[in-house]
């Protein structure tokens, strides 16, 4: 009987730790797909500011 204890305490850290790390995960993720998001941000600002750059003098556009 103790052995069947022991091992369902074992089973019930594991889940516990596999619930915690996927949330940390999920938590992580959101951070990541968040900072993919504002990237695409600042890329359209660059891009708008780049559009905004006349070439100087004696300079051929293609």
């Amino acid at each position: 009987m103790n052995w069947v204890l022991i091992f369902g305490l074992i089973a019930l850290g594991g889940l516990i730790t596999t619930v915690s790390f996927a949330v940390w995960l999920w938590h992580k993720a959101s951070d990541v797909f968040s900072e993919v998001k504002m990237l695409g941000t600042r890329a359209g600002e660059l891009s708008a500011l780049l559009a905004q750059i006349e070439p100087g003098p004696g300079v051929r556009r293609p």
